[in-house]
């Protein structure tokens, strides 16, 4: 079942996204050769816990970290460690906040230093496929127009859009329906896009393959190929006349 949010839960779920706006900011200014993801985490969980909120995946499921910290070839779900950054490489950073009971979920990737330019032009056609597939989420839509939105945008460059995983609802839990798929044509459940509906979508793209592998671990996705992937994601909240950006300010 979707959850149609009403004024006051979409201004609750803002209040969440407004700290995780400011959160990334904190943590874009850490991102830097020779720190580690671990390093990372603990940065993160004590800012968040000091702007009165928790993190959100911490625990969820399991998961033994803050935030999801992916490095290069991993695709989403990496776990902190005391693995160092290096010029050269590419980090995922995804992070779910709980505020008050309200949910809010962002992700980005950043460069570390110097990146080649087959990664900076993967981060930057990652990033423009979310913007397109949020220009996309408007009332009166359907969910497959998002994932047509991102195909459109990524197949000139022939890189690899993940199928095995996808956007969500969000607001009044870490995960919600409906499913969000970045890839088109598929098959599969199609609402329509409506006022109240509170979505997170995040475009997962590989450099090589869309194929993607689970690690023993069973929470570490990696690209298949081990080539780098790019991951971008914002919530957003739908009205009759507008989408908002709520983890942007």
């Amino acid at each position: 079942m979707i959850n149609i949010k009403n004024d006051d839960q979409i201004a609750g779920i803002r209040d969440s996204c407004h700290i995780l706006a400011d959160t990334f900011d904190y943590v874009e200014k850490h991102i830097e050769e020779g720190i580690t993801t671990g390093e990372i985490n603990k940065l993160t969980n004590d800012y968040i816990l000091k702007r009165g909120g928790k993190a959100a995946f911490l625990g969820y499921g399991g998961f033994p970290g803050a935030i999801c910290a992916s490095v290069n070839d991993t695709v989403i779900h990496g776990i902190p460690d005391s693995t160092k950054l290096k010029s050269g490489d590419i980090i995922g950073i995804d992070i779910g906040i709980d505020f008050k009971g309200f949910f809010s979920d962002r992700a980005m990737t950043y460069p570390v230093g110097k990146i080649s330019d087959e990664a900076r032009i993967l981060l930057e056609v990652t990033e423009k496929s979310l913007y397109k597939a949020i220009d996309a989420a408007i009332a009166g839509n359907r969910i497959k127009d998002i994932g047509k939105a991102v195909t459109q945008c990524v197949k000139p460059y022939d890189f690899g859009i993940v199928y095995d995983f996808c956007g969500h609802g969000v607001g009044l839990a870490v995960h919600e329906e409906p499913s969000i798929p970045n890839y088109y044509p598929y098959r599969g459940f199609n609402p329509r896009i409506k006022p109240g509906m509170v979505l997170a979508i995040e475009p997962m793209i590989n450099l090589g393959t869309g194929e993607v592998e689970i690690l023993d671990d069973d929470w570490t996705v990696k690209t298949s190929d081990r080539m780098l992937s790019a991951h971008f994601e914002h919530t957003i909240a739908i009205f009759s006349d507008h989408t908002e950006i709520l983890t942007s300010k």
